[in-house]
């Protein structure tokens, strides 16, 4: 018989410590943020995202990440020194959390990309049905030799 996977040490077992311990960090989010809205999928597209990133926060949050079950690696078919990266059926399921996130913000502060705002804002499931099709056709691509 397998042996479950150890869970990690946790402050307390509340559902939202949980949840801020794996994705409470503004880059965690912004990772996903960029796989699942732009389609991210190499360290480089990652690092060249417009916020920044420095090359040791990226490599320790893409482990932690991975190391949650949120995204997983493969190795470039076509290159196979390189790594793609892939959200997991778990990091697909943060869709809606992240899209929540975005309204917030909309609501209450002075952001940008009014034109994502608006798209959430006029059809949230059809918004949401595209990011999980998205996310089924870049797995499937993978998979394909």
């Amino acid at each position: 018989m397998p042996r479950k996977k150890a869970s990690p040490k946790r402050r307390s077992r509340c559902p939202l410590n949980a949840s801020v311990e794996i994705l409470g960090d503004r880059w965690s989010l912004l990772i996903i943020r960029d796989m699942m809205l732009r389609g991210f999928r190499t360290y480089k597209e990652f690092l060249d995202s417009y916020e920044g990133i420095a090359t040791n926060i990226l490599a320790d949050r893409l482990r932690k990440l991975i190391a949650h079950g949120i995204i997983t690696t493969q190795r470039n078919p076509s290159d196979g020194r390189k790594v793609i990266y892939s959200l997991t059926p778990k990091g697909i399921d943060l869709a809606p959390v992240l899209t929540e996130m975005v309204l917030w913000a909309a609501a209450h502060e002075d952001t940008g990309n009014q034109a994502l705002v608006r798209q959430i804002q006029q059809d949230k499931e059809k918004f949401l049905n595209a990011a999980w099709q998205r996310w089924a056709e870049a797995n499937r691509a993978l998979r394909q030799p």
